[in-house]
């Protein structure tokens, strides 16, 4: 079986992470991250709703990494983006890393705001 790397386009990939980080575009961020195809911000968390509601228009699909567990999503942070036609996906961080760098190199428009896995 032949495989070939993925192809983002100069889009902005998560290359890795681990314990309290992310490595995007070869740079190693700390703590929680707001993550496009063009920019990985800074992110305060689940209560840090004013960037989350700034991708309306530019996403469609906002991939929310809880850790190393699931969790729900807080209700004021649906409320916020559902009339923003932004559709939120709770998942574990290393399933939204891995979801997000899939569906960009789909082209699609994503975005991944991850809480980082905990550290030892």
């Amino acid at each position: 079986m032949q495989t070939s790397e993925p192809d983002f386009g100069g889009r902005l990939a998560i290359d890795s992470y681990g314990p309290g980080f992310f490595r995007v575009g070869g740079a190693v961020r700390r703590g929680p991250l707001l993550i496009r195809a063009e920019a990985a911000l800074p992110w305060h968390g689940l209560d840090d709703l004013a960037p989350l509601t700034e991708l309306a228009g530019l996403v469609d699909v906002l991939f929310v990494g809880m850790g190393a567990g699931m969790a729900y999503l807080p209700k004021r942070l649906t409320a916020a983006l559902d009339p923003l036609g932004i559709l939120c996906e709770p998942m574990t961080t290393p399933s939204a890393a891995r979801t997000y760098n899939v569906l960009l190199s789909d082209g699609r428009r994503v975005a991944a705001a991850l809480i980082p896995m905990p550290e030892a």
